[in-house]
């Protein structure tokens, strides 16, 4: 090993190191703010304290300790509403540990007003994954209970930024993903499970700039142009290979419009671009182009390649017939190029639940 490559190793293990004590340092932030919240919450339920205590308290800690920010009414309150958001949900239902009251040194303790109150540990719970400010976010945008751990898993696994956990929320991720009812068939059953988390029905791509009329080459141009935020739509497990990716079959070159490789599934995916609805006719393309694909590309340790048709709009009824007898792993798929009505689709989300209750109770 070179001296040059030595000195990467070093740095490398600085950047890992990094990169925990952050983490350390938010997990430890969080469970602060959940027992902040509970000694507030259960202040004020018993009437020990009043909404002025909460102001007195605020006053007190920026004359007192102004070196300690984000202690301010509005902030204490948002450690009040963390701990009352979470507090009886199943992320935190499971016997907490109960760690020694403040104010614990040793075996005595000392004088303190919270010295009978006791602390919960939420450390290991997914709620200290994300940063406060991802928190913020959820607390300000998603109005049902139900989106909340929705948005909790994706910002942990997708490690999202809050500019980009609030893009999926905007998007209305939650919604489109429980009203999508699209499915790959023809995979292997691990492959095929894995797969229908990452696929999604409705694929919204508000941040293109595409004035009507726009040609598929202009769309195609566009979501090359806009890749991280077209990234951003797909999942970070998506890999860009190449834009019209070249496959020679006999003396004829063909052109796949965008070419990608997913990590998890470990396959190839090919997305064809529609500017209309969806025709029968399209899924022969892009069958053609996944058997080029799995017989000229395809290294021998990865999965059949997948294909996506993403068209303007599409008939379900003529989707299912397309589908019924196609035999490569492919998704008919549409897009919008601007935000979807999300009272909208609430409201078809709630029809779905309604429909759901009928049928489990005849």
């Amino acid at each position: 090993m070179s001296e040059r490559q030595e000195f990467l190793t070093i740095i490398s293990l600085i950047k890992q190191a990094r990169i925990q004590s952050i983490r350390a340092v938010n997990t430890e932030l969080i469970n602060l703010y959940w027992n902040i919240g509970s000694y507030l919450d259960h202040q004020l339920k018993n009437a020990k304290w009043g909404e002025k205590t909460v102001d007195e308290l605020a006053d007190f800690i920026k004359k007192s300790h102004p070196e300690l920010k984000g202690f301010n009414r509005r902030g204490l309150y948002r450690m009040k509403q963390f701990y009352q958001t979470y507090a009886d949900s199943l992320i935190v239902s499971s016997p907490m540990t109960q760690l020694q009251p403040i104010g614990y040194k040793g075996h005595k303790i000392v004088s303190s007003p919270m010295t009978q109150f006791p602390l919960s540990d939420i450390r290991s719970t997914i709620l200290t994954k994300i940063s406060w400010t991802n928190h913020l976010a959820i607390f300000g945008k998603c109005k049902s209970p139900e989106e909340r751990p929705f948005y909790l898993n994706l910002c942990s696994k997708e490690n999202y930024s809050v500019k980009e956990q609030e893009r999926q929320i905007n998007s209305s991720s939650f919604e489109r993903t429980l009203l999508g009812n699209s499915r790959l068939g023809n995979l292997p059953e691990d492959i095929l499970a894995i797969s229908e988390k990452v696929f999604k029905e409705n694929y919204v791509f508000e941040f293109l700039n595409l004035p009507e009329p726009y040609s598929e080459k202009d769309l195609q141009k566009e979501l090359t142009k806009q890749m991280k935020n077209f990234l951003l739509e797909l999942g970070k497990d998506f890999l860009f290979l190449d834009q019209e990716f070249r496959l020679q079959v006999g003396n004829k070159d063909y052109r796949i419009d965008l070419l990608f490789y997913h990590r998890n599934l470990q396959c190839l995916v090919a997305i064809e671009l529609k500017t209309v609805d969806f025709e029968p006719e399209h899924l022969g393309k892009l069958n053609f182009y996944l058997e080029a694909l799995d017989r000229d590309i395809r290294k021998p340790h990865e999965n059949p390649s997948i294909g996506i048709l993403l068209c303007k709009s599409k008939d379900d009824e003529v989707v299912e017939y397309a589908m019924s007898r196609n035999i490569s792993p492919a998704l008919i798929s549409q897009y919008t190029i601007a935000l979807p009505n999300k009272q909208l689709l609430q409201a078809k989300l709630n029809e779905l639940y309604e429909i759901f209750e009928r049928e489990i109770q005849e």
